[in-house]
């Protein structure tokens, strides 16, 4: 295989409280966290809601030591990748990048260079894809090689997606069958899978492609552990006022308790690392709405972390790709179903769809910037003696 670089791409988290500000501003700067028609909005927006979220985020991160542990997992989830590979004789050398905090992905980036990497895998710790994940990263590193003709001379592949993988749902069976098996009665326990939501709009204006790559990676999950159990797949962490993915976590835990459903084990199947999502917002708040709605045996099953089956998988992805690289980044962003990525589809005025979600967002728009004026006393109505 010969000397080879592989690049893991996350999405990051903040280290200490201090961090959380900052990295909440990176993470709504980015275009395809937000859709704006305006780009020069992009970034006082994130500004406001970045500075609204800021403490309860803070307190969101100290009901969880104070900070994410991402960074540490993903440094672990490299060092065993690495060792793997050169176990199998490879000479690798593993690469973090993240998305909105350190080590950055031009970071990265730039340990490449410096180490005369001539080829490289790039492999997103995203299972499936979505516009607001996986391709987000690639945007900018699309931009990177656009810029930068010293990348030119590396030679890479792209993985996009690997929800298929077998190792992967292995691993993940595993994980599911172990908690499982906790229970005196396992077969009927409910399997509730646990995925990051996305705005609807992603997938049905845009043709993100991550919900139908979520059902399908569950079934694929659920028929890897062969049991008999009932399974549920609703979505997480939803925020604003726009219509997300459903149905809502809350909302399915509400209903099964309803059912009358009192074990279930739920599984954060868009997740490779525990994090904020898991440690928080699954062990805390979820399991709350769960046992508020009668649901009285709630367990979590781990992520996958450092997994021995999971390592493998990602040794059996970066072999792969090197055998047959051929996947570049310009490809992957008009991969799938032709995803309309950053910037978004043309305008349109009148009672068309489009035009109605525009309509909608331009009032958004409007109400946010009168809003930003108040706080701040700085804008177009105080400049000319409206405010």
């Amino acid at each position: 295989m010969g000397r080879i670089g592989v690049l893991l791409l996350n999405l990051g988290g903040p280290d200490q409280l201090e961090d959380v500000g900052p990295f909440l501003f990176n993470l709504f700067s980015d275009p395809e966290i937000i859709r704006l028609p305006f780009p020069w909005l992009q970034k006082p927006l994130a500004w406001f809601i970045s500075t609204r979220r800021t403490k309860l985020s803070q307190e969101n991160y100290r009901q969880i030591g104070g900070g994410s542990p991402l960074r540490q997992i993903t440094e672990e989830q490299a060092e065993a990748l690495e060792k793997q590979l050169r176990t199998k004789g490879h000479e690798a050398k593993v690469y973090i990048g993240m998305r909105y905090w350190h080590p950055f992905t031009e970071e990265a980036i730039a340990r490449i260079k410096r180490d005369n990497i001539e080829r490289l895998v790039i492999l997103p710790l995203y299972p499936q894809f979505s516009i607001s994940t996986s391709g987000s990263s690639f945007r900018l590193l699309q931009r990177l090689w656009q810029e930068d003709p010293k990348l030119e001379k590396i030679e890479y592949t792209v993985i996009p997606s690997w929800y298929k993988q077998p190792s992967y749902l292995q691993a993940m069976a595993q994980l599911i069958a172990q908690e499982l098996d906790k229970f005196p009665n396992p077969d009927a326990v409910h399997v509730f899978f646990s995925a990051h939501g996305v705005p609807k709009s992603y997938v049905e204006e845009a043709g993100d492609p991550y919900q139908q790559e979520i059902e399908e990676c569950t079934a694929l999950i659920m028929q890897t552990l062969d049991r008999p159990n009932a399974h549920t797949l609703a979505y997480q962490s939803r925020v604003g006022p726009v219509e997300w993915l459903q149905p809502y976590t809350e909302d399915a835990l509400k209903e099964l308790g309803a059912q009358g459903v009192e074990n279930i084990a739920v599984v954060p199947i868009s997740f490779v690392s525990e994090h904020i999502e898991t440690l928080q917002e699954i062990d805390i708040e979820y399991r709350e709405v769960a046992e508020e709605a009668g649901i009285h045996h709630f367990c979590r099953v781990p992520a996958l972390n450092t997994h021995p089956v999971f390592i493998q998988a990602m040794v059996d992805l970066v072999e792969e790709a090197v055998k047959n690289p051929s996947l570049k980044l310009s490809q992957v962003t008009q991969m799938k179903k032709k995803v309309r990525m950053y910037p978004q589809e043309r305008w349109e005025w009148g009672m068309t769809t489009t035009a109605e979600v525009w309509n909608g967002r331009l009032a958004m728009l409007g109400f946010l910037a009168l809003v930003i004026e108040l706080i701040t006393g700085r804008g177009l109505l105080h400049f000319v003696g409206i405010l």
